[in-house]
């Protein structure tokens, strides 16, 4: 309690590097006092993409807010932190509603989360924790070039892909274009591809059914990828900047008319069309293209999700689960994902974005949602649970960048990244033993 006998309900954000990014937030934060004068929401922040070892510092510490922004990759990280009281860290966010429809006169939104986040964000039919951020990765097409190099269609799948960039980078069609196409070479996409082949990362079904033990980096489904992505840059039709990670200069590269096609985020839609409206482009968006000779299973999320502390008394925790029901009922999810681009996490704000005639003026946000709704549902579509999975990442980066820049052998380097991911993998469970039998 305050001196003014409001209960505090601290929250701990993840801040983008986008203007105003978490502005949005805040007035939600203002508005749920106002409308509730018994409670302050308090907003603090950690940075998103360069504050990982901030945010494990948070966890390790054992102690955390009422409600903590965590990244997807930290997902298995956030459920083995420990508390220093003892015990789990965060309890599951279903858990704690226990049922009830409404919370502070709040209605309860947890069962209206589209399917593939609530999937994600579950572990043994239970939601653990709240979807908030969500994106997936898109293709990106120039039509304004396609077109004159008599293309109509985006492609669907690899060979589609590779068989327009032939056309268009051949004669006179290229109109100044150096590749075909770009994307960053980032562990994001890695996940992407062995999903969409129906492979898995880890073991205990992608980490699923049971702790995840086993890596596999080297998996048939993603040699099938990697080899197909060093054809394409040996021939000359995948750009390579030369620097890892590279989405802004890959964005570039597209924009500025090197290249047709671009793999990027699913939140860079609004961005990549209005720039390309000002380079007198058409940019359209469409699924991520698939390898055509297997059947499809699904695409991966990213984005984050909000965590509930356990051993919260009972008019805090009240006050956290009242929160999260306002920040993400329809009105203010869609609000949400009209500032941040982020997908429109729950079914009832797709429907009223859809009945503002918001999906007919902006069709490039409707990608991914179809997109994600096309999932099969199974583990390999759903996604990695393991700890470390950012340090795979890192992995998985480091052997691509070695097979484009020195030729390295697919099968061989990647089965050299499985080792190092799974010394990684050992020594974050053992540790996660200890800390736990310590407390």
């Amino acid at each position: 309690m305050g001196g003014d006998q409001r209960t505090v309900v601290e929250i701990l954000l993840a801040d983008h590097p986008f203007e105003g990014f978490l502005d949005p937030i805040r007035r939600r934060a203002a508005e749920f006092g106002a409308a509730h004068p018994g409670y302050e929401v308090r907003i603090s922040t950690y940075r998103y993409w360069t504050g990982r070892d901030e945010f494990i510092r948070i966890l390790d510490q054992g102690r955390v807010p009422a409600l903590v922004d965590v990244f997807f990759t930290e997902t298995q990280r956030a459920r083995d932190a420990v508390a220093a009281a003892g015990g789990p860290l965060f309890t599951p966010v279903e858990r704690a509603v226990a049922g009830r429809q409404e919370i502070l006169g709040e209605p309860v939104v947890l069962d209206d989360f589209v399917e593939t986040a609530r999937r994600y964000y579950s572990y043994d039919g239970e939601l653990v924790s709240l979807p908030f951020s969500v994106s997936t990765g898109l293709l990106y097409a120039n039509m304004t070039m396609l077109r004159e190099a008599g293309i109509t269609e985006v492609p669907q799948d690899w060979e589609g892909l590779e068989a327009a960039c032939r056309v268009v980078l051949s004669g006179s069609a290229s109109q100044g274009a150096s590749h075909g196409v770009a994307w960053a070479i980032d562990g994001w996409f890695f996940q992407h591809y062995a999903a969409q082949q129906g492979g898995l990362l880890v073991d205990h079904a992608n980490g699923r059914a049971g702790r995840a033990q086993t890596v596999d980096l080297a998996s048939e489904e993603l040699l099938a990828w990697i080899t197909w992505w060093q054809r394409l840059h040996k021939e000359g039709q995948y750009l390579h900047t030369g620097v890892a990670q590279d989405w802004a200069g890959t964005f570039d590269a597209f924009i500025e008319g090197r290249v047709p096609f671009l793999l990027n985020s699913s939140v860079m839609a609004e961005r990549l069309v209005a720039a390309g409206t000002e380079a007198g482009i058409e940019v359209v968006t469409d699924r991520l293209p698939r390898n055509g000779a297997v059947p499809y299973s699904g695409d991966v999320l990213g984005g984050d999700s909000l965590w509930l502390a356990a051993g919260l008394s009972p008019e805090v925790e009240d006050g956290a689960l009242a929160f999260l029901q306002y920040l993400l009922n329809p009105e203010n999810a869609a609000v949400w994902h009209k500032s941040s681009r982020f997908i429109p996490v729950t079914h009832g704000s797709h429907r009223l974005l859809e009945a503002e005639g918001w999906f007919a003026e902006k069709p490039h946000h409707l990608t991914a949602p179809r997109q994600l709704a096309a999932s099969d549902g199974s583990a390999a579509a759903t996604g990695a649970l393991v700890g470390e999975l950012a340090g795979m990442h890192a992995d998985l980066v480091q052997a691509m960048t070695d097979v484009l820049e020195q030729g390295a052998d697919p099968a061989r380097r990647f089965a050299q990244a499985t080792v190092a991911a799974q010394r990684r993998l050992d020594d974050y469970n053992t540790e996660t033993a200890k800390r736990w039998a310590a407390r």
